[in-house]
């Protein structure tokens, strides 16, 4: 697992580089699907189950493990709260949701300001010297998940895009640059990945 050498020192010219603002098909129909959810205040069980497809598929029974009623009432918390970190604790509640999937949940009702913290939007920007911590790219908290939402989010301002636009961008450049396999062989057998193809403490290289 890693990157081969990453010779670009700042990482807005990185996102320049690989930044594209189409969704493939498939992520575009489900944000155009969940736009409803949005409007509605809560996401129902099948659109969660939607969601966690194109996430994360092999946490789909613990997603399933939640009720309707259990899965309207937390994400309309979760959605009419106006704090990040509340946010982001009310949709941890439910069974199967990590970080990664909380903001790929989030990305999906609201392109234009998440993006999806994955591996390897998190190990592209250690590489560059943006973050400083997580090396792996695993194991995230909601400090790992609101520093890389004010980077996305700043580079999204900066280039007059939406944050999933620069998410996808870094998504794209660590797959470019990307050396082995993405997860050691002890955690490959349970690692699913994304079907597609961030307070702050780092740096950001401008």
């Amino acid at each position: 697992m890693g990157l081969k050498t990453v010779r670009y020192k700042e990482v807005g010219l990185l996102v320049s580089r690989y930044l594209a603002t189409e969704e493939d098909s498939e992520t575009a129909n489900l944000i155009c699907e969940l736009k409803r959810g949005r409007v509605r205040g809560y996401l129902t069980r099948a659109e969660l189950e939607k969601t966690c497809r194109w996430k994360s598929p092999r946490v789909i029974r613990r997603i399933k493990s939640n009720t309707p009623a259990r899965i309207r009432a937390t994400t309309g918390r979760a959605l009419a709260t106006q704090s990040e970190r509340v946010r982001l604790e009310y949709l941890l509640t439910l069974n199967g949701v990590s970080v990664p999937m909380a903001s790929a949940i989030l990305t999906l009702l609201n392109p234009q300001e998440y993006g999806v913290i994955d591996i390897r939007v998190w190990q592209l920007l250690h590489a560059v010297g943006v973050v400083s911590t997580r090396s792996s790219g695993l194991g995230f908290t909601f400090n790992h998940w609101y520093q890389f939402l004010m980077i996305i989010r700043y580079f999204a301002e900066k280039l007059q895009v939406s944050a999933r636009d620069v998410e996808r961008a870094l998504f794209l450049a660590h797959r470019a640059h990307q050396k082995g396999t993405l997860y050691t062989k002890r955690r490959e057998a349970g690692k699913g990945q994304k079907n597609r193809g961030k307070r702050r403490r780092g740096r950001i290289l401008i």
